[in-house]
């Protein structure tokens, strides 16, 4: 290694929603550049319309590989995936044209890194109906990346500053939620969850682990999840050198979370986790009518290669507005590079030369 930022490539999102705008904000503010060395993996002609909406200020240079790529300040380097006709853009609209384009952007930044060519990849939102209408899976950018990959075991971690949080299942109903809560899977995302706090630099992460039923199921009278699937996959977890416990009332645990008494809390279902890091990272002003913050960054554990996000959607509502907020792909961008510093320093026989 050179000694130099990682080199990190942002996909560009459905090109009708917010990704290019919010990316434009982003590779104009100089943390951006501190942290790492980023490129756009998506469409020139839409990110010169996106830099022209929003005022940012930045040239855009079309690539074809990351070699050509010069990480100049004032320049958004794009690497081309494919030609889309910016002319029949009809941005915050469901479009077959836009799913196929922001799904080809993800694999060819997969592929980016799987290769070698980059350290890391950050990932702007895609609309599941859009990719669906395209005659692809409607699945999101996890399922794509693990398909990819060829990886089995992996999960969602969402994070705001300190508050960390990983999820034994996400995109499923309630049902089928309840049903994923088995001592196996409870196991690996504990496991998961270790490593990845490992990654950050703690030495010794305590890992919450939430309740599926209210109370944690009061040793089964609400319930016996708690007691025969979740408790013994955590005395697993603790048997193996994880400072884990559980299971705790996850009505209390996230308030925990965030006074400093754990590192990370393993939420069973989606919006158990979602709720309360939103509710952080979420800021509305209704007053102003609008979002003044929209911070939070969605990492994927378990794949070969680095994979951060923004914690949001694509914002039909807002797109062509130049009104989003950026800080969510901006904590996105600075937790990948910093994940990627970790791997290339934890790395055997690696030169930091």
């Amino acid at each position: 290694m050179t000694g130099q930022p990682p080199i990190v490539g942002v996909t560009m999102g459905d090109p009708a929603g917010v990704g290019p705008e919010i990316a434009a904000k982003a590779f104009a503010d100089p943390r951006c550049r501190v942290a790492c060395r980023p490129l756009l993996v998506g469409d020139a002609d839409v990110m010169a319309e996106a830099v022209a909406l929003t005022r940012a200020g930045l040239r855009v240079r079309r690539i074809a590989s990351v070699a050509e790529a010069r990480f100049d300040p004032a320049t958004i380097d794009v690497l081309q995936v494919g030609a889309f006709d910016v002319g029949g853009l009809a941005r915050g609209r469901v479009s077959p044209a836009c799913g196929r384009a922001s799904y080809d952007y993800v694999v060819g930044a997969i592929d980016l890194a799987m290769s070698g060519a980059i350290q890391a990849t950050v990932t702007n939102p895609i609309n599941k109906e859009a990719v669906a209408a395209a005659g692809l899976p409607s699945t999101g950018h996890t399922e794509i990346y693990a398909r990819r990959t060829g990886t089995k075991r992996y999960t969602m971690m969402l994070v705001e500053g300190e508050f960390r949080v990983a999820h034994v299942s996400t995109h499923v109903s309630l049902r089928e939620a309840c049903d994923r809560v088995k001592k196996a899977r409870v196991l690996e995302v504990i496991v998961l969850a270790d490593a990845a706090c490992r990654a950050l630099g703690i030495a010794r992460p305590r890992i919450a682990v939430a309740g599926l039923n209210p109370h944690a199921g009061e040793n089964g009278l609400f319930g016996a999840e708690d007691r025969d699937e979740i408790q013994p996959a955590v005395g697993e977890a603790v048997a193996a050198g994880v400072a884990a416990e559980g299971p705790l009332p996850p009505d209390t645990v996230f308030s925990k979370l965030r006074g400093g008494l754990y590192d990370l809390v393993v939420a069973m279902y989606h919006d158990q986790g979602h709720i309360p890091t939103k509710l952080l990272g979420f800021q509305y002003d209704a007053k102003a009518g609008r979002w003044t913050s929209v911070a939070g960054v969605n990492v994927t554990l378990g794949l070969p290669i680095i994979r951060t996000s923004v914690d949001h959607g694509t914002a039909f509502d807002l797109a062509g507005t130049g009104q989003a907020s950026c800080d969510s792909l901006l904590s996105a961008v600075g937790y990948a590079a910093a994940l990627a510093n970790s791997r290339r320093d934890s790395s055997p026989g690696e030169a930091s030369g």
